[in-house]
Formats: structure tokens, C-alpha cells, sequence
């Protein structure tokens, strides 16, 4: 199978990936870079686990092709931290008990940042809408909307 070369920033540094016209985002980024916080969870779209942001609006990497990504800036949970302090989301999560498994966090962090960076005091029905695609067994969603809600009252800027 013949293929195709790509160049892509991943949490602020440029790959060239050789990459097969097949692969999803999600296999060149967990299995090529190493990215393991994207999840595989269905493969379908339908989870969210594997949520990154390509040029900053989220998208599922399982239904991504790589080469769709060439060119965009990918973020994705392991390109929060700064500085090796936690993105103020990251600490939300913890902070509120929003982790439980931990298997979809990485994917609702995603989502939530890319609703926060878009409205930062955001109802609560407009987090439950950006939060729709991703699914979780544990929390019941309760402990992951206070964590999101928590954080429209931190100055992005400044962080936790």
C-alpha cells in the first residue's frame, strides 16, 4: 500500500509522518508519537474517547484519516501540561472526582477545553451539549459538570 507523506504540529512540534491512506489520527498518534491519552474506544465515532483538537475545534481521531490532518495544528491531552504543572482543566477533573476510570477523561477534557477557549462562561446546558458525543459508564456526569462549570469562574490566563 503506497504511502503518503504528511507534516503535522502535535502539541506544538511539526512531524513528517509517512502515513498509509487508511490509518486514522488515532493510530498515528498512539502508535507512530506515542500519544497514548488518546483513547480507542469504539472505533465508530460514537464514544468520544479519542477527542483531540485539530486546529483547535474538536474531532474524533478514530474517524480521522492522517492524512486529512496534514498541515493542522493537533492537541491533544498530553500537550495541556505546561511547564509540568496541569492544565486548570486537568486539576478540575481531579479536583472534583470527575476521573473515576479515567478512560474517557482525556477525550471530555478535550471537548470541554475546546468550549471553554470558544465561551468561557458557558450555561450549563450549552457543557452538556459540547459534552453529548462523549460517553462515560462511571460518573454518571454529575462530578464532570461541576468540573467544567468550576472552571468558567478561573481566568484561563492565570490557570487554577
Amino acid at each position: 500500500m503506497k504511502k503518503l507523506l504528511i507534516t503535522m504540529t502535535v502539541n506544538d512540534e511539526q512531524f513528517d509522518l509517512m502515513v498509509r491512506p487508511n490509518e486514522t489520527l488515532t493510530e498515528t498518534l498512539r502508535e507512530r508519537l506515542g500519544l497514548t491519552g488518546v483513547k480507542e474506544g469504539c472505533a465508530e465515532g460514537v464514544c468520544g474517547a479519542c477527542a483531540v483538537l485539530m486546529d483547535q475545534h474538536p474531532v474524533r481521531a478514530c474517524l480521522t484519516l492522517s492524512m486529512e490532518a496534514d498541515g493542522t495544528s493537533i492537541t491533544t491531552i498530553e500537550g495541556l501540561a505546561s511547564d509540568g504543572k496541569l492544565h486548570h482543566l486537568q486539576e478540575s477533573f481531579i479536583n472534583h472526582g470527575a476521573v473515576q476510570c479515567g478512560f474517557c477523561t482525556p477525550g471530555m477534557i478535550m471537548v470541554s477545553k475546546a468550549l471553554l477557549d470558544e465561551k468561557p462562561s458557558p450555561t450549563d446546558d450549552e457543557i452538556k451539549e459540547a459534552l453529548s458525543g462523549n460517553l462515560c459508564r462511571c460518573t454518571g456526569y454529575k462530578k464532570i459538570l461541576e468540573a467544567v462549570r468550576s472552571t468558567t469562574q478561573i481566568d484561563p490566563k492565570k490557570g487554577a
